[in-house]
């Protein structure tokens, strides 16, 4: 019975999210939600004050969306009546998953590595931001990419789904090694080893070995992934034979989390062969492309122009 309500309540929330409900349905819903917002007992000492967390949970949703949607006076309610009505079924919200602290790792100038507690390995890239659990708990492990760009080597757990959020879109696996690039215009995941799967705004793609996905102005693709991008280039050293400049400073930008200015987009087709030391700095990575093409490329915090 628990599970044939949690279903029926996430299917009319995922239509509700993507416009697809009746009248009909969005009057139950409201309804449904009031309903439980007055009838639960909410404690305090734990969730805080009713009112200030339903509203907190609305600002929030507003904040992420841009506020360019009419939502219905009712979704604060909905949002903090589903807490308790999940709390309520005891399959939602447990002592230790309230308490559970969470933790966000930055990075600054230079690539970073963590292990979580179930022994995936996260290699986060210059200027990133991750956030987990300080110990996985419930039938899912979920984490998120805020920023930046990362490798992900996946502890394979076939009952605990590993799933990252991403910007709009979510990453799901069992045990696997894979890139999600994050920026402010798009999010594309890069499969090395394993299968993934991709969704996002009502979209899915499985992907294999050497394919990846890419989710840009509301659209989720599928396509053949770069060869160049089939390793992990934060915890490998990385040789680009007879490459191209415009492929070096893709992976540059990945790795180092920085941006390239240029004045003439014919330098992007020099040829070049460069080594990378996984640990090597990227002033150190430019001064030997500079050496090896007389450009000369200088860092002014996350930007480097191309002279």
């Amino acid at each position: 019975m628990i599970k044939r309500i949690k279903h029926s309540l996430e299917y009319l929330l995922d239509k509700s999210s993507r416009e697809k409900t009746s009248q009909a349905e969005e009057t139950l819903l409201n309804d449904f939600a009031f309903s439980e917002y007055q009838n639960s007992k909410w404690d305090e000492s734990v969730l805080g004050n009713p009112e200030d967390a339903s509203q907190n949970i609305y600002d929030e949703i507003q904040l992420r969306i841009g506020k360019k949607k009419n939502f219905n006076p009712y979704l604060k309610y909905m949002a903090a009546a589903s807490i308790l009505f999940l709390l309520g079924l005891g399959f939602f919200l447990r002592p230790n998953v309230l308490n559970q602290k969470q933790i966000t790792f930055n990075t600054s100038s230079i690539p970073k590595s963590i292990q979580l507690s179930d022994g995936s390995k996260i290699y986060l890239a210059a200027n990133s931001s991750f956030q987990y659990p300080e110990k996985f708990d419930g039938d899912q492990r979920t984490v998120s990419l805020l920023k930046g760009n990362a490798f992900f080597e996946v502890a394979k757990d076939k009952q605990h789904p590993f799933i990252i959020h991403s910007g709009e879109i979510q990453t799901r696996v069992v045990g696997t090694s894979f890139h999600i690039q994050l920026s402010k215009l798009n999010c594309k995941v890069i499969v090395v080893t394993g299968k993934v799967n991709v969704s996002g705004k009502g979209q899915s793609v499985d992907l294999v070995p050497n394919q990846e996905a890419l989710f840009e102005s509301q659209k989720l693709t599928k396509q053949m992934a770069d060869k160049a991008f089939l390793v992990n280039w934060y915890n490998e050293d990385v040789m680009l034979d007879q490459t191209t400049l415009k492929q070096v400073i893709t992976i540059l930008q990945y790795k180092y989390g920085v941006s390239f200015q240029y004045n003439n987009e014919h330098v992007l087709a020099t040829p070049l062969t460069v080594f990378i030391k996984k640990d090597a700095t990227l002033e150190n990575v430019l001064e030997q492309i500079n050496y090896i093409t007389n450009l000369k490329f200088k860092v002014y915090g996350e930007i480097v122009k191309v002279d």
